[in-house]
């Protein structure tokens, strides 16, 4: 992956040697940081094209790092926990970490999880029909523009190819293992939780009741669907 540049920040020197090497090694550009200060400047010098972020550093945290990246950018962001509860990590895709790889993990588990990212942020594949409309929300495939009554919604690249499956899907209950695994990955087949979290940030932004979702169905235990209605009358 020639060109991608990556900044790498962990507080652990030997982290940072044993990963920027083996991304250096597949000719991606690493840029280093050992503490948050550091990363935010780094941040804005280099724009770089994914950030992998420790959690756990001496001063300001990978926390604190990700929620001020969010405020100014969408730059995929994957956090490196040791920390493996189930809260602490819907807490960082909350915060609007792309992933999470839990300490100790090993370099192609890394590389698996960093390829996934960057396929999401790129993807580019239009469906047949162009646009897709129900009530007042309209998806423009082409532009990959999504409007709610005509006002353009930002969503992140993996809530557009989440809500875009779902849109090519209309009224199919697709299961938690098919969305994960078209959406994210094979190998994201059991996680779960990031369905949840992305489909309530979905909903906050695309349904007038997020609480009272009629875009956005759940299918208890199985899965999701969008329901589509008809078009919205002036």
């Amino acid at each position: 992956m020639d060109n991608i540049r990556v900044l790498l920040v962990d507080d652990d020197p030997v982290i940072l040697e044993f990963v920027g090497a083996n991304l250096k090694a597949r000719n991606f550009d690493v840029t280093t940081a050992e503490d948050g200060e550091s990363a935010l400047r780094a941040m804005e010098q280099t724009l770089p094209d994914l950030v992998i972020l420790d959690i756990m550093m001496p001063g300001m945290d990978g926390v604190e790092v990700c929620r001020r990246i969010r405020e100014w950018s969408r730059v995929p962001v994957i956090m490196l926990t040791a920390k493996n509860e189930l809260n602490d990590k819907v807490t960082l895709l909350n915060l609007g970490a792309d992933d999470y790889i839990t300490k100790p993990f090993g370099i192609e588990e890394l590389l698996a999880r960093v390829r996934a990212v960057l396929r999401r942020k790129s993807g580019t594949n239009v469906p047949d029909a162009v646009t897709f409309v129900s009530d007042e929300l309209q998806i423009n495939f082409a532009e990959r523009l999504v409007t709610v009554d005509g006002k353009a919604i930002n969503l992140s690249p993996t809530e557009y190819d989440l809500l875009r499956e779902l849109a090519q899907n209309v009224g199919k209950v697709l299961t938690h293992q098919m969305l994960l695994s078209r959406v994210w990955g094979a190998e994201y087949g059991n996680e779960t939780e990031y369905l949840r979290v992305y489909v309530g940030r979905l909903r906050s932004k695309i349904e007038v009741d997020p609480k009272k979702p009629k875009h956005i169905m759940t299918k208890t235990g199985i899965g999701y669907h969008l329901q589509k209605h008809p078009p919205k009358t002036q």
